[in-house]
C-alpha cells in the first residue's frame, strides 16, 4: 500500500505529537521481531505509548533536568536517612511508565488483554520510546527488568517478595531495580572489585562492607551488588551477587551511607551516587561464587538497553533535525531543499536505520535464546551481537545528537531546545556499560569461547542468499564480498596470538556490525517489496552498502554520484515515502 511522506514542516518541534506514529522504522522492527500474536496485541499499546510520551512526558522531562533532585543522607537530628527527594513531577513520569503502560511488568506477568507475559524485545521497544524523551528515566526502567530477570532465573524464593515488588504494576508497591558494579579502584575490571561479605547467624545473610563508586538510582529497594566472601578466590570467580535494599524488612535504614551524588554532565533524572557499605543486611542470590554469571544475564539486558536507548535518542534527534530543516528558511528554500542538507539528513536517517535492526536484531535473539537454551546458535549470536550492538549504536547516538543540534544552529545549544539536553544525556552511553575497548574484548571472547562465528557465517549466508529482486541482488554481491574479508579476517585472528587480535579487535567489531546490518536490511528490503510491494527499505540498504562498502576515491567527488539529491530517494528514506520496486530497475535497451 503507498504511503505519502510524512510533512515534518507541520510540527513546530519533536514534542506535541506521538512518536510511534512518527516512526515507521520502530514499527517495522516491532512487527518483524515481534512473535505475530505478540504484535498484534502490543501494536495499540505502542501507539497509545508514543502519544503520551509525546504530549506529557516530553515536557516533565525537561522540567526534571532543569531542577534534578537532592540528596538527604541526614535528618536535621543526624539519623540517618538516605533518601533521595525527587522532583515532584517524578510521580507522573513514573506513574505513566510503570502504572499505565506495565513497562516492569509485562515481560513477567500476563498484562490486560493477554493469557501470557510478553518476550523482552517488548520492554526494549518500549524503553527505545521512552529514550525518545528520558534517557536518563529509561535507566531505573532498565535496570529493574534487569534485576527481575536475575531474580527469577537464579532465586530460589527466599526473594519472592522483591521480585513481585520490582514488576508489580500498582505503583504503591512497585520497587525499582539498580546494579551496583562500579569500584573506584576497579571500573571495567570487575575482578578487582573489594567489597566484602561477611556471613551472619542468619541463613542467606550477609553484611557488606567497603565502597560503590558509580551507583545509579542509589536509592533502589531492588539493588544488586557484587561482593566477596571470606575466602573466596581472587578476580570474578570469587564474587558473589547479592540484593541489598535501602531499607531492611522493619523498615529501618539499612547500614551505609551515601555520600553524595555525582554531578554529572547528563541523565539527571536518574541520581548516581556514592555508597559506603557500613555492614549493610544483604541477601544471597544463588550460590557463592556464582555472582558474576549471575550479573552477566542483567549486563546482557543493560548492554541491549543502552543499544535501543541509543537507538530512541537518534530517532528523536532526527526527528528534530527534520522538522527543524522542514521549516528553516535560508537564501529562499527551506534548508531540507538544499543538497548538502538532503545528504546529511539522508545519511542520518540510514544510520538511524542499521542502529534500529541491528539493535532489534540482538532483543530477537535475546527472547530466542530464552526459548532455546544457552546451546543454540541464538545464544552464540546474542552473545556476539550484543556488544557490538552497544558499542556500536552509542558513538552512533552522539553523532547524530551532535549533528541535529548542529541543525537547529544556536537555537540547539541552549536549554529550551531538546538538543542540548539529547547530546549530554547520549555521551554517556559509550560509558554505561562498558566503554568501547571493553566491549571489543568482549567481542572477542564471544568468538573465542562461544565459537560465535560458527553461528554467524552461516546466519549471514542464508540472509544474503535469500534476497531475489534483481537490484537487491547487485547488492548482495557487494555485500558478499566484505561478508568474505570478514571470514578472512576471522580466520587470521584464530591463528595470531592474542596481542594482534586485541589490537584489532574495535575494527573487526566494525565489520561484523557493517556486513550483519548490510545483510539485515537485504532481508528487511526483500521481505517489504514482497509483502507490501514497497522498495523505499531497498534505497536504505543501498545507501548503508554504498557508503560503507563503496569506492571512495577521492572520498567520492569524483563519482558522479547523487543519490540523496534525488526527490525519490530523499522523501523514501528521510520522509518514509513508499517506493515502486519496479523503479529500481533500469529497463533494458531497446533492439535495433
Amino acid at each position: 500500500m503507498a504511503t505519502d511522506p510524512i510533512d515534518y514542516g507541520e510540527l513546530d518541534e519533536g514534542r506535541n505529537c506521538n512518536y510511534w506514529a512518527l516512526d515507521p522504522t520502530l514499527q517495522f522492527e516491532a512487527q518483524r521481531v515481534y512473535p505475530d500474536e505478540e504484535f498484534e496485541w502490543a501494536e495499540d499499546v505502542l501507539s497509545e505509548f508514543g502519544e503520551v510520551l509525546g504530549h506529557r512526558m516530553a515536557d516533565t522531562a525537561d522540567r526534571i533536568d532543569e531542577e534534578g533532585h537532592e540528596l538527604k543522607s541526614f535528618d536535621k537530628y543526624g539519623d540517618r536517612l538516605n533518601e533521595v527527594e525527587y522532583h515532584p513531577l517524578m510521580r507522573e513520569q513514573e506513574e505513566i511508565a510503570y502504572e499505565e503502560f506495565g513497562i516492569t511488568h509485562d515481560a513477567f506477568h500476563a498484562p490486560p488483554g493477554r493469557d501470557e507475559p510478553v518476550g523482552l524485545s517488548h520492554a526494549l521497544m518500549m524503553q527505545a520510546l521512552v529514550s525518545y524523551v528520558d534517557m536518563g528515566f529509561c535507566c531505573p526502567v532498565s535496570m529493574t527488568n534487569g534485576a527481575a530477570i536475575v531474580l527469577d532465573k537464579f532465586d530460589d524464593g527466599d526473594l519472592e517478595e522483591y521480585f513481585e515488588g520490582l514488576t508489580a504494576r500498582n505503583l504503591d508497591e512497585h520497587i525499582e531495580g539498580a546494579m551496583f558494579l562500579t569500584e573506584e579502584q576497579g571500573g571495567s575490571d570487575v575482578g578487582a572489585n573489594e567489597v566484602r561479605a561477611e556471613r551472619t547467624d542468619e541463613d542467606r545473610v550477609y553484611e557488606l562492607y567497603g565502597e560503590k563508586w558509580f551507583c545509579s538510582n542509589i536509592d533502589a529497594e531492588g539493588a544488586l551488588a557484587l561482593a566477596r566472601t571470606p575466602d573466596a578466590p581472587e578476580g570474578v570467580d570469587g564474587l558473589s551477587l547479592f540484593l541489598v535494599p535501602r531499607t531492611k524488612p522493619n523498615g529501618e535504614v539499612n547500614e551505609s551511607h551515601f555520600r553524595r551524588l555525582k554531578d554529572k554532565l547528563g541523565t539527571l533524572s536518574v541520581p548516581t551516587g556514592e555508597i559506603e557499605f557500613e555492614g549493610a543486611e544483604a541477601y544471597l542470590v544463588g550460590e557463592e561464587e556464582e555472582g558474576f554469571k549471575y550479573m552477566a544475564e542483567m549486563m546482557n539486558f543493560e548492554r541491549l538497553t543502552n543499544a535501543t536507548g541509543s537507538v530512541g535518542v537518534m530517532g528523536r534527534a532526527l526527528l528534530e533535525a527534520k522538522v527543524r530543516a522542514a521549516q528553516r528558511e535560508a537564501f529562499g528554500d527551506t534548508i531540507d531543499e538544499y543538497p548538502l542538507m538532503r545528504r546529511d539528513l539522508v545519511d542520518m536517517a540510514v544510520d538511524y536505520e542499521a542502529a534500529a535492526v541491528f539493535s532489534f536484531e540482538g532483543a530477537r535473539l535475546l527472547d530466542e535464546r530464552e526459548r532455546q537454551g544457552d546451546d543454540s546458535a541464538a545464544y552464540q549470536l546474542m552473545r556476539l551481537f550484543i556488544p557490538v550492538a552497544k558499542y556500536k549504536t552509542a558513538r552512533m547516538s552522539v553523532e547524530t545528537a551532535s549533528y541535529a543540534m548542529e541543525i537547529l544552529g544556536g537555537n540547539g545549544y541552549v536549554r529550551e531546545h531538546t538538543t542540548e539536553r539529547l547530546l549530554r544525556d547520549a555521551q554517556v552511553l559509550p560509558i554505561w556499560e562498558g566503554p568501547s575497548n571493553i566491549l571489543a574484548l568482549d567481542t572477542l571472547r564471544a568468538l573465542n569461547r562461544e565459537n560465535a562465528h560458527e553461528a554467524l557465517i552461516p546466519y549471514v549466508q542464508e540472509k544474503l542468499d535469500a534476497v531475489e529482486h534483481p537490484h537487491l541482488d547487485e547488492l548482495a554481491d557487494d555485500v558478499e564480498e566484505r561478508f568474505l574479508e570478514l571470514q578472512n579476517a576471522l580466520a587470521t585472528l584464530a591463528t595470531e596470538d592474542g596481542d594482534y587480535a586485541q589490537y584489532h579487535g574495535k575494527r573487526l567489531a566494525d565489520l561484523i556490525f557493517d556486513v550483519v546490518t548490510a545483510a539485515l536490511l537485504l532481508e528487511e528490503a526483500q521481505s517489504q517489496i514482497d509483502a507490501e510491494g514497497d522498495a523505499r527499505k531497498a534505497l536504505v540498504a543501498e545507501r548503508f552498502i554504498g557508503t560503507r562498502f563503496g569506492d571512495d576515491e577521492a572520498y567520492g567527488v569524483t563519482s558522479g554520484e547523487r543519490f540523496a539529491m534525488e526527490d525519490d530517494a530523499f522523501e523514501a528514506i528521510v520522509k518514509y515515502a513508499s517506493v515502486e520496486p519496479e523503479a529500481l530497475v533500469e529497463p533494458a535497451p531497446a533492439d535495433d
